[in-house]
């Protein structure tokens, strides 16, 4: 009886492990490159990482990544802005919108280039590198997400530094259930970087076959 309670505790073990590595990899590869708004290093272009928004305007999560991005201009922290989002979604044309957000606060329109191909983090990053040429950037979204947006844009040709968007009107259940949720994404992130998996779209129009969004 104990010999077997030894084995089912061990088995639980092992497969808390396993499934826990891939957030720890991820959290480990983007230690030291995470930061707070006021600490946040100079970069050229500041990527803002799109999600759903409602009836056209940018939703808590959204507009807490967005504000956060402006004041990064304002400060001088950086010059120019990528928002990458699905432009086709089913909440509506997520870059649209964050192009309008940061217009109306203050950021100039020649300033902000819409990526309507970001359909997840993954296509995000590289298709920063890819279609945009961009080198270097600091990436802003909320702290349960960070630190996979940085590790897979590290991964993907861009040297990114994470800066944190707090997210103002998010309930403590929807912040729950989104460390859920990257929790698992990890996974997802870590098996897409070792397979080197294209972005869905590969070209700035989207003239390449759009193939149906991994989840």
């Amino acid at each position: 009886m104990h010999r077997r309670r030894f084995v089912v505790v061990g088995v639980i073990v092992l497969l808390a492990a396993l499934v826990s590595a891939p957030w720890v990899a991820v959290e480990v590869a983007a230690h030291g490159h995470v930061h707070q708004p006021g600490d946040a290093p100079e970069a050229d272009v500041v990527i803002v990482l799109g999600t759903q928004v409602v009836s056209g305007q940018p939703g808590d999560r959204l507009a807490g990544r967005l504000q956060t991005a402006a004041a990064l201009v304002r400060d001088g922290r950086a010059h120019r802005v990528l928002v990458s989002g699905d432009g086709h979604g089913l909440s509506g044309d997520e870059p649209a919108a964050m192009t309008d957000y940061l217009v109306a606060r203050g950021v100039d329109r020649s300033a902000v280039t819409a990526d309507p191909y970001g359909l997840d983090t993954y296509d995000s990053c590289a298709r920063a590198h890819q279609v945009y040429g961009i080198d270097r950037a600091l990436i802003v979204t909320q702290p349960y997400h960070l630190a996979r947006a940085v590790t897979l844009c590290r991964h993907l040709g861009v040297d990114a530094e994470g800066v944190y968007a707090a997210c103002d009107g998010c309930s403590s259940a929807t912040l729950a259930r989104e460390h859920v949720r990257d929790f698992f994404a990890a996974g997802k992130a870590v098996w897409d970087l070792v397979r080197k998996r294209p972005p869905a779209v590969t070209s700035p129009a989207g003239l390449a076959v759009r193939r149906n969004r991994p989840h």
